[in-house]
């Protein structure tokens, strides 16, 4: 066969692949270019909604805070703890008597001194027990004296006149008796007669007997015993005009000792009483003011028994409250209570403050940074961070905080050493990040956040 007939030969047999593609088993052009077309729009569609997801989604707002590093003495403070400022003494000024308030002179807030009168009672009634009793008391007083003294001396001779007197008609009736004995034996007089002689003669005997008494009596006074009786009615007559008097005296209310109004219970009118208040509206108060002395005022704190072996008696510490953070006040354990609570596993400590003044408020919150003493040796090797209970949470089986970054929620683990009175002692983390405290529960690592309060 000549060559150029199989080279046509073979021409015939090619495949024409501008229908079919450029290699076997290929699509055609136009369905590659469907397939094109399609990726770049799905590519667009996830580009517009990860744009849209970056750019109109608000992220979701978390608070936060530092985490501190703990050691066992970093800078001299062994402990720190949160507590609230209360009086070391708080008064209730109670009325000792049951009455109507005519006056009460202070008000909250007020700064009275020891005696100041604060709130007058209605006393009209207790001024005339007062008045009933002291005639009483003058009344015995006057008895007594009277039998003291004895019997006047006019009243001693009166008394030997009348003894005299009774003498003289008894001798008399003994003579007139003997001459009646000698006639009734002559027989010149009757029975009759004499028997009338003898009665009259032992009559005047018995008198004389009488009025010698009542001589005697009126020269030795009264007897002891009516005397003994006569002092113990003045004495009781004066302590019952003593008792009146107190509690006439006690419807002046007077402070018992300096400092501060805290609280006004009563009001003008009202009815105090010194028995069983009532809770009833318009019942009688138990109370009339609360005062104490600002200038002598605790921080009362609950130290987790994790703790408790940091302190001892007599601690320093550094004294702050809330509301002014810029100011320290000094501070020395004063009281640690001999008994532990069992349900929140913590002992009560009291740290007297002792450079109060004005801006402190009982109430107040406040933080005590507790001092190392100075036989303890230091050691700066950090233990720990601390960071807020609600800032730890389980997830797969592990303990995690969320720390805020650059604006993203990032995920660490850490070890939970302890429980502390300011939150759980973990490690795992250096301290000073700022672990988030609250935010949503299903925040993952890398999420996008906001903390609250920051634009």
């Amino acid at each position: 066969m000549p060559i150029d007939a199989k080279h046509e030969e073979l021409q015939g047999l090619r495949i024409d692949r501008s229908a079919k593609g450029t290699n076997d088993g290929e699509p055609p052009v136009w369905a590659r270019r469907y397939i094109v077309v399609g990726i770049v729009v799905v590519a667009l569609i996830s580009v517009v909604a990860l744009g849209y997801r970056m750019f109109t989604s608000e992220a979701p707002e978390v608070e936060v805070t530092r985490a501190a590093a703990e050691s066992s003495d970093v800078g001299g403070i062994v402990l720190s703890a949160g507590g609230y400022i209360v009086a070391h003494h708080k008064i209730s000024v109670n009325s000792k008597v049951t009455g109507r308030v005519a006056w009460i002179g202070v008000e909250k807030g007020d700064k009275v001194k020891e005696g100041q009168v604060l709130v007058r009672l209605e006393d009209d009634e207790f001024r005339a027990q007062v008045e009933q009793a002291r005639g009483a008391a003058e009344n015995a007083r006057a008895y007594l004296e009277e039998l003291q003294n004895g019997s006047r001396p006019e009243e001693v001779q009166q008394a030997e006149h009348n003894l005299t007197e009774a003498r003289a008609t008894l001798a008399n009736d003994q003579i007139t008796l003997k001459r009646y004995q000698d006639l009734f034996a002559q027989g010149v007089v009757s029975r009759q007669a004499l028997d009338d002689a003898i009665a009259k003669a032992d009559a005047s005997q018995a008198k004389v007997h009488s009025l010698e008494q009542v001589y005697r009596m009126a020269k030795i006074g009264p007897r002891a015993e009516e005397l003994a009786r006569a002092r113990g009615a003045q004495t009781q007559a004066s302590g019952q005009l003593a008792f009146a008097q107190s509690q006439l005296d006690a419807t002046v209310i007077r402070a018992p000792v300096s400092g501060t109004i805290l609280e006004r219970t009563a009001e003008k009118g009202e009815l105090v009483t010194a028995q069983f208040a009532s809770g009833a509206e318009g019942g009688p108060r138990g109370s009339v003011v609360a005062l104490a002395d600002l200038n002598d005022i605790q921080v009362e704190l609950d130290i987790a028994q994790d703790d408790f072996a940091k302190l001892g008696p007599k601690q320093k510490g550094i004294v702050t409250v809330d509301a002014f953070p810029d100011r320290k006040y000094d501070g020395v354990i004063a009281e640690i209570s001999p008994e532990a609570n069992r349900q929140k596993a913590t002992v009560q400590v009291k740290v007297q403050i002792l450079n109060p003044d004005e801006y402190l408020r009982p109430e107040m919150n406040s933080t005590v940074k507790f001092l190392a003493n100075e036989n303890k040796s230091a050691n700066s090797q950090p233990r720990g961070v601390l960071v807020p209970t609600t800032a730890v949470r389980d997830h797969d089986g592990k303990k995690v905080v969320f720390i805020a970054f650059n604006g993203k929620a990032l995920v660490r683990e850490v070890k939970v050493e302890s429980q502390r009175s300011g939150g759980l002692l973990v490690s795992g983390l250096v301290g000073g990040e700022n672990v988030i405290t609250a935010g949503p529960q299903d925040l993952k690592d890398g999420d996008k956040i906001k903390i609250k309060g920051q634009s």
